[in-house]
């Protein structure tokens, strides 16, 4: 993997940092382990985030706030949310989502969807000790929301890597009037 400005390498300018494509975005959405701040407004109008678990299917980001959840209450009283999905690690990836959370099923309608629920399980912790989590929260009702990405403002990137050029990666409208990079664009 190549190193991102200011970790070892220089070359010339040739743009922004790369957007992820949608194969790329899609496979990251999907890999294990990765949380997803999610965004809501509060009862006093101020923005509150949670970090949470959430599974990417069938075009969608699901998550399922249990019937206690402060953004459950967030959710019902104003379903804009904004959702941040990244990581640590080189390339950094970033997905930004800002879109409508859709209530598929309320609270004490679990049967119908706790597959669902399994496989959001899975994605945090091995399949033996998923499945116990679910059955030792079992009786905890949840809520199923989700943000369909057609339907939203999706923004992704991540740092150059490979033969990708490693410097000037900010985006244009990042760099002051007269500076040196400036005047390279």
């Amino acid at each position: 993997m190549g190193y991102p400005i200011g970790l070892g390498r220089s070359s010339e300018y040739t743009g922004p940092v790369p957007k992820l494509s949608d194969a790329e975005r899609d496979a990251f959405l999907s890999e294990p382990g990765v949380l997803l701040h999610l965004a809501t407004l509060g009862p006093d109008g101020r923005p509150e985030v949670a970090p949470i678990w959430f599974l990417y299917e069938e075009g969608a980001i699901w998550f399922t706030p249990r019937a206690k959840s402060a953004w459950l209450d967030s959710l019902r009283r104003d379903p804009r949310v904004s959702l941040a999905i990244d990581e640590q690690p080189l390339p950094y990836r970033k997905v930004l989502i800002d879109g409508t959370a859709e209530l598929v099923h309320d609270l004490g309608r679990d049967d119908l969807w706790r597959d669902r629920y399994r496989r959001i399980a899975r994605r945090y912790v091995p399949p033996e000790a998923a499945e116990q989590y679910v059955q030792d929260t079992i009786d905890q009702p949840r809520a199923l929301f989700k943000v369909v990405l057609a339907k939203a403002r999706v923004r992704s990137w991540r740092m150059p890597v490979g033969d990708e050029a490693g410097t000037g990666i900010w985006h244009a409208r990042y760099y002051l009037p007269g500076t040196k990079m400036a005047k390279r664009l």
